[in-house]
């Protein structure tokens, strides 16, 4: 498939738009569209009381999941957000006064208030600090204390972009009995995570930023090793290994990761992941990826020779992902020229975050180059 063709999925920029925003919502191509209007057929006209039609299409997106991240379907779990994937996580250690977690200062507050509420058990929680949005995981590492039970990070911070290098964080984790938990919620879809290679133990993403998804929709990804140490706070029927005796009540767990969730699951949103991972299959991750770092590198050039800094431009390539952010003074005014001049950006903390995906062409690129060099020089 042509980039042309992927173009063509988006009615989006049929409109004469350019959409920068990945990082925060994704345009809805065709492929999800046709995908969650097929199942909305389904329910309406056909397959309507169908379960097994729809037990199917949760198997299908686990396989299309496994295929992305390199993981077995039966560990892949649907959930409704990426935090309620972390509080599963939290809630369901058990936790020992003085256990430690290790976070540091630029996550998302998805990835921090699922672990700071657990200060009422006695766990401590440690903040490691960034360095100009990065944490590197030599700092990281050189955090960690003998009481440390668990490291969670973004595999790609949200405001800076900065792309950690998971595979060290796990392997360190897994050499000493570290419980390694990923926000991947800013990677997937865009850049390449494997589970196994990088040690991942649990994995908790929404599917409707970078995966071209819908809001509502969730997975978890957690290993067998880890479920077990997991105690379900919220349980039901799904939960269950025996679903057919509605009236026995026989209390005995699924040996999938299908027992953490605990009655249905958002199906529409499970369809459109399907044809948003046809669509990332078809064009392939490793390229996808390529695409992308190879536009931030374009960006960081062009923004620094208008005299603009992006947080990226002092990253190492391996660490770069599809967000490019600067902040400025004029940083409100910037957003909104962008924002009249057609240009899906956002504003956070201060800083103009734009956000490309594979799709997007240079020329797109430099034309939201050109609005933010007329403001600077206003």
């Amino acid at each position: 498939m042509t980039i042309e063709e992927v173009r063509d999925q988006f009615p989006y920029l049929k409109l004469g738009k350019i959409y920068l925003n990945h990082a925060s919502l994704s345009p809805v191509p065709q492929l999800v569209i046709d995908r969650a209007n097929l199942f909305l057929k389904r329910r309406s006209e056909t397959h309507i009381d169908d379960m097994s039609q729809y037990i199917h299409d949760a198997e299908e997106a686990k396989q299309k999941l496994a295929l992305l991240l390199n993981g077995d379907p039966d560990r892949f779990a649907f959930f409704d957000n990426t935090s309620t994937g972390l509080n599963i996580l939290a809630q369901g250690l058990d936790w020992k006064p003085g256990d430690r977690v290790l976070l540091n200062d630029v996550e998302f507050p998805s990835n921090v208030y699922p672990f700071l509420n657990l200060k009422n058990l006695g766990v401590e929680i440690d903040f490691v600090h960034s360095k100009k949005g990065a944490v590197s995981s030599d700092d990281i590492l050189a955090a960690v204390r003998p009481e440390t039970r668990l490291i969670s990070i973004s595999a790609v911070q949200f405001l800076s972009g900065y792309r950690a290098n998971l595979k060290r964080i796990g392997e360190y984790c897994r050499e000493n009995g570290i419980i390694f938990s990923v926000d991947a919620i800013q990677a997937l879809g865009a850049l390449p995570v494997d589970v196994k290679e990088c040690n991942i133990d649990f994995l908790s993403s929404g599917t409707q930023k970078w995966l071209l998804g819908l809001m509502g929709l969730s997975f978890i990804y957690i290993t067998e090793e880890l479920q077990h140490e997991i105690t379900p706070r919220f349980v039901g029927w799904a939960s269950m290994d025996d679903q057919t005796s509605m009236l026995e009540y026989n209390f005995s767990f699924k040996k999938s990761a299908d027992a953490l969730q605990n009655g249905t699951i958002n199906m529409i949103g499970v369809n459109a992941l399907i044809g948003a991972l046809d669509l990332i299959h078809t064009v392939g991750i490793n390229r996808i990826e390529s695409r992308i770092i190879e536009h931030t590198l374009y960006m960081n050039d062009r923004l620094q020779a208008i005299g603009v800094k992006p947080l990226s431009a002092k990253y190492k390539t391996k660490n770069l992902s599809g967000i490019v952010s600067f902040s400025s003074p004029r940083a409100k005014m910037i957003h909104q020229k962008l924002t009249e001049a057609k240009i899906s950006s956002s504003l956070r903390e201060g800083f103009v975050r734009l956000s490309h995906h594979f799709y997007n062409t240079t020329e797109e690129l430099e034309t939201a180059v050109e609005v933010i060099r007329t403001c600077k020089h206003k």
